[in-house]
């Protein structure tokens, strides 16, 4: 292999592909010379030894806080079991990728190797602005008998023996591919992986964090997400894993990250031995790292910059207020062309921008369906299984698409792509969604019962929703279910849209608006909540089948309170408007306040703040639009308490005033504590307030 580096060339230094054209990517570089790559922008910096593209760190730099970590490790970043030692001299490309409609402006470095038989690429993405360094592995060749060895075996074996040597401390401990190796100096080093869940139809801890302190014997964590705190100067790491959830992986290895002193393993490809191509690429998983200083809050709007880079919202197409009617568990019994339209006009009055019918539009009966006999397998042996149901759409979807556009709300469907053998039919199922695009302009679509058992069933999906987004120039939207299944969850494949979480019923007592407002507030520290549907439903239905005396049952909130408990994320009706009663499109004044203000609230980072949602906790959100400038969701649950000092992501030692703009809340006006914390009140119990802050000089 070779180098392959154009546009500039100075003596021993080589510099970038093409010619930098918008000011906002020059900070961004990718140089090699004398045998060492520099990956880096304004903010951060990974130096290699290029090793014929076996890249080996030599130290990573924080440039805003000039700080400068040497690796204590000679071994290469990655390993493959059986695939160590490179041949040939590598191959490194960049190439900027700049104004398309799904990606954020950046640039893209690849380093190519051949390691024995196999092939390993490795696509780098730097943005400007964003301390991170992001990467996602791609194999092709073969694999050694050594790797195959290991992918057969039931466990890692781990070695249990005295150590006694620096030898021993170094050796490799499991026989697992590694994406990344972190090579980070010091006897102090503190982890916290912080591991997610989804198939919220089984889970409702949805976040969990393990704090370790690194040793010279290996730890085995579980998680997406690793922060990683010097104890002797305070500054911080992170690495997130871009991976589905841990258990729901694809070649799981049974841990996500092999730690101890001197060396943080990133493992698990999500590829197996038998799964790589001799001749294709085939797409693995990836990682970032990023740089969070001495502050959590850098930390986080770290990560979270990122994560909004890697997939950027634009306000008219992703904000939405959505209502969904399988929430009152008549799935698909009612769905038909007058019931939707009389659903329309129930949902206008209540100031929902977008309607979507679910499962239930189409000739064919879904395994779900009310109707017996239905089935989501071998869809394809009915051509005609995705198209509108003639007894219940006789006019096809043309009169609720027209009844939906007087109304100035935006219809979207339910669809499930054919799980046959791994997805072999992606395409039929992609051509469908953009038939229906093209000839109703429906741009959202709910995407269930996804089952990804293998990678070719990975790789396929990818193809469908890829395939769906270049036809239709990006302005499709789907929303990802994670409720159930082997799917791809909260940081992998998540640039196409937003998540469906949950599905929570009154008729089985599972919806607690505790619950939902827990949830949303554990995920939205490491999970922008803009890229979540959160619901809320009639809280008068089944109210009788709550236990007497249960204060946390949804008949004892208002209706303001459930729906405001959704406003920091992408809101889901999740219910038959015309099952309302009259006294719930009240409420339509608070949506209308929320609707103006929707696309500023959502523009910032959302953080949680307060204490974990309990039922009886003083809790919420914040919006952190600017170092001076943001908006507060304000939430006192079911407590006697009529003020609190509650935690926030405010700047010590600023004054810092409150303009109430929804809810119960009056103004404030106060100096936040040096812990960061500011006392707020509400005058009941069960009441919220929105408010937009500002600090003061």
């Amino acid at each position: 292999m070779k180098h392959i580096l154009v546009l500039i060339a100075f003596p021993f230094c080589l510099y970038l592909s093409d010619r930098v054209n918008a000011q906002s990517l020059q900070s961004c570089r990718a140089s090699l010379s004398n045998d060492t790559l520099v990956l880096e922008n304004d903010l951060i910096a990974r130096r290699f030894r290029w090793n014929n593209g076996q890249l080996i760190t030599l130290n990573l730099t924080d440039k805003k806080r000039k700080q400068t970590w040497e690796w204590v490790s000679k071994d290469p970043d990655c390993a493959f079991p059986g695939h160590l030692t490179p041949s040939g001299n590598g191959e490194l490309i960049t190439k900027q990728i700049q104004r398309l409609p799904n990606q954020s402006d950046h640039l893209e470095v690849s380093v190519t190797t051949r390691l024995g038989t196999l092939d390993v690429r490795r696509v780098f993405r730097i943005y400007p602005g964003i301390a991170t360094l992001s990467c996602t592995f791609y194999l092709r060749g073969k694999a050694s008998p050594e790797w195959q060895q290991a992918a057969d075996q039931a466990a890692v074996g781990l070695d249990f023996k005295n150590i006694e040597s620096q030898a021993d401390l170094n050796k490799r401990t499991a026989t697992v591919p590694a994406m990344d190796k972190l090579a980070l100096a010091g006897n102090h080093w503190r982890g916290r992986a912080v591991e997610f869940a989804d198939m919220t139809d089984r889970n409702n801890t949805l976040v969990t964090e393990v704090p370790y302190n690194l040793y010279r014997q290996p730890g085995f964590l579980k998680g997406n997400l690793l922060w990683l705190t010097d104890g002797l100067s305070g500054f911080s790491v992170f690495v997130l894993k871009e991976s589905p959830v841990s258990i729901i992986q694809l070649a799981n290895p049974g841990f996500d990250f092999l730690v101890k002193n001197g060396s943080v393993q990133t493992v698990g490809a999500g590829i197996l031995p038998t799964d790589i191509s001799e001749t294709d690429w085939v797409r693995g998983y990836g990682y970032t790292l990023g740089l969070s200083g001495t502050s959590e809050l850098d930390g986080v709007r770290t990560l979270r910059s990122y994560q909004d880079a890697n997939r950027p919202r634009r306000a008219d197409r992703d904000d939405m207020i959505m209502m969904n009617t399988w929430g009152d568990r008549n799935r698909d019994s009612k769905i038909r062309e007058q019931f939707i339209i009389t659903e329309l006009q129930k949902a206008a009055q209540l100031g929902i921008t977008r309607f979507q019918i679910d499962d239930g539009w189409e000739l064919g009966k879904s395994m779900n369906s009310a109707t017996p006999g239905g089935s989501s397998e071998a869809i394809w042996k009915n051509p005609k299984y995705w198209t509108p149901d003639p007894d219940r759409f006789p006019n096809g979807l043309k009169p609720v698409i027209d009844a939906a556009k007087k109304l100035n709300i935006e219809l979207g469907l339910w669809f499930s792509p054919s799980v046959d053998s791994s997805f072999k039919h992606w395409d039929k199922d992609a051509q469908t969604l953009i038939g229906l695009y093209k000839q109703y302009g429906i741009r959202t679509f709910k995407i269930d019962l996804v089952q990804i058992h293998d990678k070719t069933a990975e790789v396929n999906f990818r193809k469908f929703l890829d395939t769906v987004m270049a036809a239709t120039n990006y302005e499709v939207i789907f929303n990802m279910d994670v409720t159930a299944g082997r799917r791809n969850g909260y940081h992998f494949m998540n640039e196409y849209g937003n998540l469906f979480l949950e599905n929570r019923y009154t008729d089985w007592t599972n919806y607690y608006p505790y619950w939902t407002l827990r949830n949303l507030w554990n995920l939205s520290k490491y999970i922008p909540s803009q890229n979540l549907q959160i619901e809320f439903l009639n809280k008068w239905r089944n109210a009788d089948k709550y236990p007497p005396g249960d204060r946390f049952a949804p008949a004892n909130y208002s209706f303001d309170y459930l729906f405001a408990v959704t406003m920091m994320a992408q809101p889901l009706a999740w219910f038959e408007a015309t099952g309302l009663p009259a006294e719930a499109f009240q409420t339509a004044k608070l949506i209308q306040t929320y609707r103006t203000n929707q696309t500023q609230i959502h523009a910032g980072h959302i953080l949680p703040i307060g204490d974990e949602p309990s039922g009886k906790s003083w809790t919420g959100f914040q919006s952190v639009v600017s170092d001076t400038e943001g908006y507060l969701l304000l939430f006192r649950e079911d407590t006697v308490n009529p003020q609190e000092e509650i935690r926030t992501w405010l700047p010590a030692g600023k004054r810092v005033s409150f303009q109430p703009m929804a809810g119960a809340g009056k103004a404030l006006d106060g100096v936040v504590s040096k812990e960061g914390r500011f006392t707020v009140s509400l005058p009941t119990a069960n009441s919220f307030g929105l408010y937009r802050y500002k600090v003061l000089k």
